[in-house]
């Protein structure tokens, strides 16, 4: 009787609630749906009228045409842009995770003076934004002959997502037995030992949890790429695609098409490890 009385309670889902879910997955939906559509849409079509009226209208559908992805990819380059957004992103993501992994454990399991105090520093900076810090970095990178090139966006996407690594990290390691770790040291495994073959396995999930934000941040970046990389040969994905649109706001096609063959990558990495999502973001929530 009892569990009768739950799933009616849970599957009655109030109509506001309903309303509101819809609304939420329209904001999602409705822009993205006009991104698709007017990336297939010509010249001509594009300037004189909007995206919906093939809504209104589905004759129009027999004149999409695929033109402006071969377009955009050969004015825009963006074979070498995409390129360039890969050696940019993957050290951007694998290296402060493995960074950020060592802190979380030494937060975690190692006791040492000032320890919760420099949690809470860390963490703290998250509330900064990054663009405060773009003129003494930039003057840093001056000093040293690294502004336009790949370490200075690397350093730099390091140091902003760093505290967002330790933070997701640390959170889920305090979850982990501490039955195996003590067992660990017991054995006389050492701290490289118990990090390397313990807690790195049991903590896949917050580091792919991390890796889907990090990736997802660093690939569709644009400022940091534009402040410390700049146009070129070097410039990433989303430079390029945004260099398609013209001086007089035209050329929406092109860069609708260029900006879906960006989101080409995101979109496997993150239905690659989406399972880990989740687990990874909610171990360290709940306790019990």
């Amino acid at each position: 009787m009892t569990t009768q009385k739950t799933h009616k309670v849970a599957s009655r889902s109030p109509l506001p609630a309903r309303l509101s879910m819809l609304f939420v997955c329209a904001l999602w939906i409705v822009p993205t749906l006009g991104v698709v559509l007017t990336s297939f849409r010509t010249v001509d079509a594009t300037n004189s009228s909007g995206w919906w009226t093939l809504l209104a209208h589905p004759g129009g559908l027999s004149d999409l045409t695929t033109g402006n992805y071969s377009q955009a990819i050969e004015q825009a380059d963006l074979g070498t842009a995409f390129l360039n957004s890969v050696a940019i992103t993957l050290p951007a993501v694998f290296l402060p995770i493995l960074i950020a992994a060592f802190a979380a454990y030494a937060f975690t399991f190692m006791t040492f003076k000032g320890r919760d105090t420099l949690f809470i520093v860390i963490v703290s900076l998250l509330v900064v934004p990054n663009y405060v810090a773009f003129v003494p970095i930039i003057k840093l990178y001056s000093s040293v002959h690294l502004n336009g090139t790949f370490p200075a966006a690397w350093l730099a996407h390091i140091g902003f997502g760093m505290s967002l690594a330790v933070y997701i990290l640390r959170n889920y390691m305090a979850t982990l037995p501490k039955d195996i770790i003590e067992s660990a040291k017991i054995d006389g495994a050492s701290h490289y030992q118990t990090f390397y073959r313990l807690i790195l396995p049991m903590s896949a999930p917050a580091l792919a949890s991390f890796a889907i934000f990090q990736f997802l941040w660093v690939w569709n970046d644009l400022l940091v790429a534009l402040i410390f990389v700049g146009p070129g040969d070097k410039q990433p994905i989303t430079m390029a695609a945004n260099q398609l649109l013209g001086q007089q706001g035209t050329g929406w096609e092109l860069v609708t098409a260029g900006g879906l063959f960006s989101m080409l990558v995101p979109l496997v990495v993150f239905l690659a490890l989406q399972r880990y999502f989740v687990r990874g973001l909610t171990s360290g929530a709940v306790k019990g």
